[in-house]
């Protein structure tokens, strides 16, 4: 009941004070604050962030009350939330003369060179506020933590949380700032430990174990990402960004059939969100449905007619039913939209391969290999193309290049065999696709057309077969130029 009176009185005296101030202002009159009242009225405009009333505020009672040195110190905080760090350690540098024992002062000062991108200076001020009174260790270091929160320097952060963590270990807050701030520092196995340590204290929190599904999504342990996804969601089925998270992470398990539902979900709840009816445009294409994958590629266009995604999912739709006039109108949009994305250089030089326009092709596929000298396919293409259009005397360098840029990929390993088999050397063949089958069998069908089987040794046979590919001679070996490239 006590209580209860003291902060009706409180709420009453700081609304009386506050109305009584911005009377004087309306007024253009000079009224006298004590200091308690003006601490009330700065801390009462902080806190509504509204800075410059509280500097406005804060310069009256300078004014007032010159000598006052929390008065000086709520100024140069002010100065601070304004970003006016070399002002506000004028004020410091003169407090720190009267009050040499304040640790509030060096506290700001550390704020203040952390602001100037001192950290070092920074950090220096905290530690010796942290001497100055045992008794307020746990206020001390909350303070500190909370600046370097603010300014982001997370790698400095983290000692101070530990220690924070282990005078205060039942407030579990500074636990999931732990795991958030390894997060921030690529520790990710480090954060993971503390959100599990913080879900086992508080296991209904939906904001951690949507940051743990981040972080797995972010280290690719996809399943672990949508099971955190899936806490999260049951603990708060409102969570629009896990729900849209859900969909990319089964889109990323090749789970596209259970994604379509959870992106019709998200665009209940955000109907102009081009991006997720881009994405479920695509679960469509995956899954066959070409009618629902332009319904909502076109939706997608309506919405945003500036954003490329779409247009080039219009592109590989076409490029897929054998219309590679209508594909390059697509792609093309999308490259005047996005001339940096490597995919849209790359597919819009399959297009141009599908009309048997090689060198426009080629053009294309260089364009994306500026943009990513690490892309795979492109490489490959290239060199399917080499071999397909008899230029296998030309092979080697380029095969040889690929191999130094991307490394020992299947990819570049069946190019290898081919050219041997081509070139009549049959061992430099057989250790190339042994290869290349070992690190991914399944590629040997998108190869295929490119192997002379007349050329198969004994040997390379057996080790097909070992392979299961016992109709290697019998598979027909058609030319079908967009599955080729």
């Amino acid at each position: 009941m006590e209580e209860d009176k003291f902060s009706y009185s409180y709420e009453e005296e700081l609304k009386n004070a506050v109305q009584k101030y911005e009377r004087m202002k309306k007024n253009n009159e000079n009224y006298f604050f004590d200091v308690i009242e003006f601490e009330s009225i700065i801390g009462y405009y902080i806190e509504s962030n509204n800075s410059n009333k509280a500097f406005e505020a804060a310069n009256l009672a300078s004014e007032q009350h010159p000598n006052s040195v929390s008065l000086q110190l709520r100024k140069a905080r002010v100065l601070l939330d304004k970003g006016r760090a070399v002002e506000a350690l004028k004020i410091l540098r003169r407090l720190e003369n009267i009050e040499p024992g304040n640790h509030e002062i060096y506290i700001a000062k550390g704020t203040a060179m952390g602001i100037m991108g001192d950290i070092q200076g920074a950090k220096k001020m905290f530690d010796y506020a942290l001497t100055l009174d045992s008794d307020e260790k746990g206020n001390i270091l909350f303070s500190i933590t909370s600046v370097l929160q603010n300014l982001n320097y997370y790698e400095y952060l983290i000692p101070y949380l530990r220690e924070l963590i282990a005078i205060e270990p039942d407030f579990y807050a500074h636990i999931y700032d732990l795991a958030y701030a390894y997060e921030k520092t690529d520790d990710f196995g480090k954060s993971i430990a503390c959100y599990r340590q913080y879900l086992e204290l508080e296991p209904f929190s939906d904001n951690a174990w949507y940051n743990l599904a981040i972080i797995y999504n972010k280290q690719e342990e996809y399943e672990k990402a949508l099971e955190a996804y899936d806490f999260a969601l049951a603990i708060n089925s409102q969570n629009t960004f896990a729900i849209f998270n859900k969909g990319n992470i089964l889109c990323n398990l090749e789970r596209y059939g259970d994604a379509i539902p959870v992106y019709h979900e998200y665009l209940e709840n955000e109907p102009d969100s081009f991006e997720a009816m881009t994405y479920l445009a695509e679960c469509y294409e995956k899954t066959g449905d070409l009618i629902l994958a332009r319904k909502y590629y076109h939706e997608a266009i309506e919405i945003a007619p500036e954003y490329a995604d779409p247009w080039f999912g219009l592109g590989i739709i076409s490029l897929e039913e054998g219309n590679s006039d209508d594909s390059m109108i697509f792609l093309r949009k999308a490259l005047r939209l996005d001339d940096e994305n490597p995919e849209i250089w790359y597919m819009l030089g399959k297009a141009h391969y599908a009309k048997e326009e090689k060198k426009a092709a080629l053009r294309c596929f260089r364009e994306a290999l500026k943009l990513d000298i690490y892309y795979n396919e492109v490489w490959t293409d290239i060199g399917k193309m080499i071999i397909f259009d008899g230029f296998v005397s030309k092979a080697l360098p380029y095969f040889v290049k690929a191999y130094k840029i991307i490394g020992d990929v299947p990819g570049i390993n069946y190019l290898l065999a081919s050219f041997y088999l081509h070139s009549g050397s049959a061992d430099m063949a057989y250790r190339h696709l042994s290869a290349a089958l070992e690190a991914d069998k399944s590629l040997y069908r998108d190869f295929h057309d490119i192997y002379p089987a007349h050329l198969f040794s004994r040997k390379i046979k057996k080790l097909l077969e070992s392979f299961n590919y016992t109709d290697y001679l019998q598979m027909p070996c058609h030319r079908n130029s967009y599955k080729i490239l």
